[in-house]
């Protein structure tokens, strides 16, 4: 596409991630002209605090826009409309809109909670023992990574932060707050995030005064959002000011914005399998995987289903007229890169893939098909047989809902030759992937029945994570065949927002659609192998527990 082909349509898609901001354009038919993508800085002040600048986010999304604009060759008078997704990380502005400090350093530069912070634990925890009706809709557990604890642990422990925030916003949020000067709150990011329950009225100031923050009912959620709309909805045009940031159009429309991985399903859970358009039956089947630092695991129904440790069900927070459940995984790719990086042969391997011009996965992935081969073995899996790995490193986020669980490995030898590191990889993937059916296990307690996982995000560029998922869960893995589902979702709100498509659902049957399919082996003993492995990933956690109860002095 030139930029002499003004008269057609495309779609911008602005996705701010834990570690960088990208930016993509798609045409009508969800088709990638162009991409581009800047780091963002991360601060990590103390253990478990971890931070960024809104500033910096926002130069990011400018530069990435710029890239994406130069690539695809793409004039700033063909974007039609603009969608914004993001962590579901915490901004905090002050009376006139400048940075306010969340961090112990008092750095005013650093006035971003990001998600995966789990400084409010001791915050969640006395929250959970009030029992609160709402907590019902968060899978009967509310997380630390969710915007009340924080909210309450600033209240709490940054006495100065408190009384000079203005408002509190959602990422997602402050980036439409920034693009058009319109403080409109996302139906996605209040009712997952913040406790909002639109069938209920919305804030319930029962559950805020319970737990200590009355202050914002009191002053009438100013600070927190008193206008919530749909996704996608038209939230208001680029101010001048915004334009010459994003180097795009004064007037172009933006669209009500989302969290980054509720933009993934938006990518994914729509698209046409073997050219069929799913009905809302066949919506009920799937879950939509959305890999990255952490993991996503997200589906929809009809009526509300109670999850416990699942969060949800929300209502229309994702596809409208639907409920929406969501699980997820604390550390997937996070704990790939962890366990690659902390072992001893790291350094050299990486210094072998430099050579070769390839990523430590592939060669890893060469490591273990070449030790099958040599052990002469019916599949891959094999080689861990005994070596197992409870992925919960960082909390574990469902079903079990225990920010507090740790990660145990089970099974290691006296060696750190690059062969151990490949199967320790393996093994760490598997565990990954049995948490994914546990999720699914729980899920199906509650009237789902899934059959196929979508998946988008960075596992999905990885062979052994998508061979372990299908083999684990027994699901067909299909992956979009639009790589970048995520952007595509977001740009699927900017197809909405400007009047191009009349709900978000029509433009996700124009926009997305599959492309690989991976299916479970067929060979005699891999169901049985997981389902073997499956147990011990069971009873790692019960035997962690155990451990517990001795070290707090309990009797055997």
């Amino acid at each position: 596409m030139s930029s002499t082909d003004s008269d057609r349509k495309c779609y911008l898609g602005i996705d701010v991630g834990t570690g960088s901001a990208r930016a993509a354009l798609f045409d009508a038919r969800g088709t990638m002209l162009g991409m581009g993508t800047s780091p963002i800085e991360m601060f990590r002040p103390a253990e478990d605090f971890v931070e960024q600048s809104s500033e910096d986010i926002w130069r990011a999304c400018g530069e990435a826009v710029r890239k994406a604009l130069a690539e695809g060759k793409i004039a700033p008078s063909q974007v039609r409309g603009i969608g914004f997704d993001a962590t579901c990380s915490m901004a905090v502005l002050g009376e006139n809109d400048e940075p306010v400090s969340v961090s112990p350093t008092g750095r005013d530069a650093q006035n971003v909670i990001v998600w995966m912070d789990h400084r409010a634990v001791e915050q969640a925890g006395r929250i959970n023992a009030q029992g609160h009706e709402v907590l019902r809709y968060v899978g009967g557990v509310i997380s630390p990574e969710m915007q009340t604890p924080k909210l309450l642990w600033l209240a709490e422990h940054a006495p100065q932060t408190w009384k000079r925030a203005a408002r509190f916003l959602d990422l997602p949020d402050y980036l439409t707050y920034r693009a058009t000067g319109n403080d409109t709150r996302s139906l996605c990011t209040t009712t997952c995030k913040w406790t909002y329950v639109a069938r209920n009225g919305g804030w319930d100031a029962e559950y805020f005064r319970s737990i200590g923050l009355g202050a914002l009912v009191d002053e009438g959620y100013a600070r927190i959002g008193t206008r919530v709309r749909p996704m996608g909805e038209f939230v208001g045009v680029l101010t001048e000011g915004a334009a010459n940031d994003l180097g795009l159009l004064p007037g172009t429309p933006v669209g009500v914005g989302i969290i980054d991985a509720h933009a993934g399903g938006l990518g994914t859970l729509g698209m046409a399998i073997d050219g069929a358009v799913p009905d809302e039956a066949e919506l009920q089947t799937r879950l939509a995987l959305i890999g990255g630092t952490s993991s996503c695991h997200m589906a929809v129904s009809r009526e509300a289903r109670f999850v416990q440790g699942v969060w949800g069900p929300y209502e229309s927070a994702m596809v409208p007229g639907l409920w929406l459940s969501e699980g997820g995984q604390s550390a997937t790719g996070a704990l790939i890169d962890f366990t690659i990086g902390s072992h001893a042969r790291a350094a050299e391997l990486r210094e072998e893939g430099n050579r070769r011009g390839v990523r430590i996965e592939t060669l890893l992935g060469e490591r273990l098909a070449s030790l099958a081969d040599a052990h002469k073995l019916e599949f891959t899996g094999e080689l861990v047989r005994d070596l197992h790995v409870l992925p919960d490193h960082h909390g574990n986020r469902s079903p079990r809902a225990d920010p507090t669980a740790r990660g145990m490995v089970s099974g290691l030898k006296l060696d750190d030759g690059a062969d151990s590191l490949a199967r320790l990889y393996l093994a760490t993937i598997q565990g990954i992937a049995y948490g994914t059916r546990h999720i699914i296990d729980a899920m199906s307690q509650s009237g789902y029945a899934i059959r196929t996982l979508v998946a988008c995000g960075g596992g999905t560029k990885n062979p052994i994570f998508l061979r372990e998922h299908a083999d684990a869960t027994q699901c067909n893995v299909v992956l979009p065949k639009e790589p970048e589902a995520v952007l595509l979702g977001a740009a699927i709100l900017g197809a909405v927002s400007s009047g191009d498509h009349r709900s978000i659902v029509s433009a996700m049957g124009a926009m997305s659609g599959a492309g690989t399919v991976i299916t479970p082996s067929k060979k005699g003993g891999v169901r049985d192998f997981h389902d073997r492995k499956y147990q011990v990933f069971l009873a790692m956690y019960k035997h962690q527990m155990h451990y517990r109860s001795l070290m707090s002095g309990a009797p055997a």
